[in-house]
């Protein structure tokens, strides 16, 4: 099609000029439709073909499957064309175009061998000379695809100028195809978090126990859903009193698994002589008292899921037996000759810090890769704050139906709990929620009452770690000490806040130069006490 000029007095190259800039700027507006490539594409090659003869203007694309150089977008062919149009790597013009990156201009297409014709065939084209120019499409200097056009060598164009035209076309084509992947895989991305929160409604870690909106326990939720419906092992950390046991069976239940057993057991709470009976079972007369042969908890979960509590405890003969059993997936009882196969998922967890076991020589390095291939973290209660008052609402509810005491929480009740500093994390919450339902008097929990069994909860000291194979024992609990400026305590008891405090706590944060963290530590307090009473002593710092 010989192109058309802007008017009878218009000179012909000004008026190719005015043709090729309203094609542009036609494009760059087609560029920002990049959600639909083909109408875009489609628009810019049929503009080509109006306005300066560049007909049947077609782009192929590697088909991600064959590899093959298709016709993906198309001006003026049929679709029985279009199907042609399938070339090999290097093979005719196209594929030689797509293979070197170079642009091919053939000014005749019935004296090119290389022409194969193949796509269109040549007695639906004019009875004259055609030519056939081909140009790369390009990104990050490799070739994508192709951009090929027919026309008239008759015409007064130059060949150049349409070469020209046609490579900053391609690159706009480029550009069109790139925004629309990078639009398709954001869609992908949102579609995939769309199935991840409707799973997450679907299964809310309520369901399971676990309650909470904070930040840090919705991370752990997201890994939960996503690690779930796989076979790999997983490593659940954190203080005791977390919730690793309710996340391991949350993991269990929302897995391909749940209609098979959930075996818990916890390495820490069995001697150390009757573990690997436990673990693995025995035959008939393995042993002194071995009456009868016994299934380990290890057979007991085949086909589901094995969670092993408090795996830092396990003495370091049984390590390489579960070692085994990671590695090979066979058990064998003691006094057996055979293995046995099973078909069970291992969950560990611990409160210890194995990787300093690891390098203490306490725990096998082999054994802790092979558990530690999906870390979970349980974050303490300390570290959300903000599910205190859910919890605390939650536990109220709970122990006011299981004693029958209708029981509400006075003003400021709340906000002391959400200050204290919570070493035993939410089983501490519980048991102070359950005990003051009982102590409360009048059907209220007051905040002497709460302050009360806070100050007891302060007093007890931590658990002393005892030699391997053996069990904790608590530590005698010190006197409280009483507050002070000078009190560098690791135990931080609770007390009421009193105006007389005022002094102190501000004297302490200019000497902290305004550091409130170093004038909590100072102070003997948590941060977040100190936080509180400030507010309630309407002491304002900056």
């Amino acid at each position: 099609m010989a192109p058309q000029h802007a008017s009878d007095s218009t000179p012909p190259d000004l008026a190719t000029r005015e043709q090729e800039i309203t094609l542009l700027l036609e494009v760059a507006k087609l560029m920002g439709r990049s959600g639909d490539p083909d109408a875009a594409i489609y628009r810019i090659l049929g503009m080509m073909s109006q306005l300066l003869g560049l007909n049947r203007g077609r782009v192929l694309l590697p088909d991600p499957n064959s590899g093959q150089l298709r016709i993906r977008h198309a001006y003026g062919l049929t679709d029985a064309e279009r199907d042609r149009g399938s070339y090999s790597l290097g093979e005719g013009v196209t594929g030689r175009v797509m293979k070197t990156g170079q642009i091919a201009l053939i000014q005749d297409i019935d004296n090119e061998p290389e022409y194969l014709a193949r796509a269109i065939d040549r007695s639906t084209l004019p009875q004259e000379t055609v030519a056939y120019i081909a140009v790369p499409i390009v990104q990050d200097e490799h070739a994508i695809g192709v951009l090929g056009v027919h026309r008239l060598r008759r015409r007064s164009r130059q060949f150049q100028d349409d070469l020209n035209l046609l490579r900053v076309v391609a690159s706009m084509i480029g550009q069109v195809l790139r925004i629309h992947q990078l639009i398709a895989e954001r869609t992908a991305e949102l579609v995939s978090e769309n199935r991840y929160l409707k799973s997450a409604l679907d299964t809310q870690g309520g369901q399971y126990g676990i309650l909470g909106e904070s930040p840090a326990l919705r991370h752990v939720l997201k890994q939960v859903h996503r690690i779930a419906d796989t076979q790999a092992t997983v490593l659940v950390t954190g203080a005791s009193g977390t919730g690793k046991e309710k996340i391991a069976r949350m993991i269990h239940r929302i897995s391909q698994r749940n209609a098979r057993p959930f075996i818990s057991i916890n390495c820490a709470a069995i001697p150390a002589d009757l573990l690997e009976s436990e673990l693995f079972g025995h035959e008939k007369g393995a042993f002194t008292g071995a009456s009868s042969a016994k299934t380990g908890k290890i057979a007991l979960a085949d086909g589901g899921t094995l969670f092993l509590d408090e795996i830092g405890d396990m003495p370091e003969a049984l390590q390489s037996k579960i070692l085994r059993v990671l590695q090979e997936r066979v058990v064998q009882p003691i006094g057996g000759s055979r293995d046995i196969p099973v078909d069970v998922r291992i969950i560990a967890a611990t409160h210890q810090n194995l990787q300093a076991a690891v390098n203490a020589g306490e725990f096998r390095l082999d054994l802790f890769y092979r558990l530690n291939v999906i870390p979970l973290h349980m974050p303490a209660l300390r570290d959300r704050a903000s599910d205190i008052r859910l919890l605390t609402r939650h536990f109220l509810d709970r122990y006011t139906h299981l004693h029958g005491w209708n029981v509400v929480l006075d003003e400021g009740v709340l906000e002391r709990l959400e200050a204290f500093d919570w070493p035993g994390n939410i089983r501490q919450l519980e048991n102070v929620l359950e005990r003051a339902v009982l102590l409360s008097a009048d059907g209220r929990i007051g905040t002497p009452l709460i302050d009360e069994i806070l100050h007891e909860e302060s007093r007890i000291s931590p658990f002393e770690r005892e030699p391997r194979g053996s069990h904790p024992r608590p530590v005698p609990a010190a006197p409280a000490p009483p507050y002070s400026a000078d009190c560098t305590s690791a135990v931080r008891p609770y007390q009421r806040v009193h105006a007389s405090e005022a002094e102190r706590l501000t004297r302490a944060i200019a000497q902290a130069r305004g550091n409130k963290t170093r004038a909590a530590l100072e102070l003997g307090l948590t941060p977040r006490q100190l936080r509180y009473r400030l507010k309630k002593l309407g002491i304002e710092t900056t």
